[in-house]
């Protein structure tokens, strides 16, 4: 029992890496963030926020699924102090294209992980931990030659409202 056991585990192993040899990268901004909207920051109200910038990795696993990692960071400065707070997410990412032509594909994103927000306001330092997500039904990607492709998301989380961005294939 054990034997086979290990056996299956084997097979699925070996399926899924060699179904997840392709990489695809991608470099997004995306604007106005779940840090943006909610209580991410200690010290008060934020005056401005520019928005998200994001690097992700995606394997895929399955002929419409993929599996990935991402780095996005953010900062905002204080209303009533002297100050910024900075934002480093990093999640996991999972994409299910559900429909696709030659060019286009259409996908539902979504992401969980964790925030670390860095606040400096006047000589005092605070170092928080949040939890992020990413929950994007409508996302669609257009290809724009061999291996490369322009994207758009619509959702809520640390990656933004609205993600636009540049995809790449390996």
């Amino acid at each position: 029992m054990k034997r086979f056991l290990l056996i299956i585990c084997a097979v699925i192993g070996i399926a899924v890496s060699a179904s997840a040899q392709k990489a695809q990268f991608q470099i997004g901004y995306g604007g106005y963030t779940q840090m943006d909207c909610s209580d991410m920051h200690p010290w008060g109200d934020v005056n401005n926020a520019w928005g998200a910038l994001t690097a992700a990795v995606n394997f895929k696993v399955a002929p419409k699924f993929m599996i990935g990692a991402s780095y996005t960071f953010s900062s905002a400065s204080y209303k009533h102090h002297d100050g910024n707070a900075f934002y480093h997410v990093l999640m996991l990412n999972a994409r299910y294209d559900y429909w696709r032509n030659s060019i286009v594909k259409l996908y539902a994103h979504g992401a969980l992980g964790s925030c670390i927000t860095h606040a400096a306001v006047d000589d005092e330092s605070k170092d928080k931990g949040y939890v992020a997500f990413q929950v994007s039904p409508l996302g669609a990607e257009v290809g724009i030659g061999r291996g490369a492709a322009l994207f758009g998301e619509l959702g809520y989380g640390a990656q933004g409202l609205v993600q636009v961005g540049f995809r790449f294939n390996m």
